[in-house]
């Protein structure tokens, strides 16, 4: 009989310590490449991310820095038209009054297209309303009637074809058609 290590025996162990050893060798290096390929993924990402954040960043410095002159050109009305198409409307209730408003601001250089009643007399501050989107105009009457401009607002309505309504209110005595026409 023969004592110590056969060598099948011996080939067996080396086998399997061998394949052992692959197998530990394959889930290090599958390990390392999906690390790597993690690792990767996020340097794409941190990079994608920091180009957007300088991107946003770019974008907010043009926007301040251009936005004081974009202020700047809307704060300025456009300039009023030079001949001004105005309706007058009675709100106040006293006859004549539309008719004595349109003499005036025919006087003054206006186009009064129309003038008749509002739909009630209870108008109590002169009304100056834009409609066309030309605040300038309205001022301008405003101004020639000698009227407040907080009486001035915009109500842009398509149907209108004219570019001023003026309704005439109880306050009409205060304005400059009853004073000096």
């Amino acid at each position: 009989m023969r004592t110590g290590i056969s060598p099948v025996y011996f080939l067996n162990r080396f086998n399997s310590l061998a394949k052992k050893k692959i197998r530990n060798i394959k889930s290090k290096n599958e390990g390392e490449i999906k690390s790597s390929i993690t690792n990767l993924l996020l340097n794409i990402i941190i990079f994608l991310l920091a180009g957007l954040i300088i991107y946003m960043g770019f974008s907010l410095f043009m926007k301040f820095r251009s936005g004081k002159k974009v202020v700047q050109e809307f704060v300025q009305d456009p300039p009023p038209a030079e001949i001004i198409q105005v309706e007058v409307l009675n709100g106040c209730g006293v006859p004549g009054t539309g008719d004595r408003f349109k003499d005036f601001l025919r006087s003054k250089g206006c186009d009064v297209v129309n003038v008749e009643n509002y739909i009630n007399f209870n108008v109590e501050k002169t009304l100056i309303i834009d409609r066309i989107g030309n605040i300038s105009n309205a001022k301008k009457i405003a101004s020639i009637l000698g009227a407040k401009v907080s009486s001035v607002f915009p109500q842009l309505n398509d149907d209108y074809f004219v570019d001023v309504t003026v309704i005439v209110g109880k306050d009409y005595r205060e304005l400059n058609p009853a004073k000096n026409y």
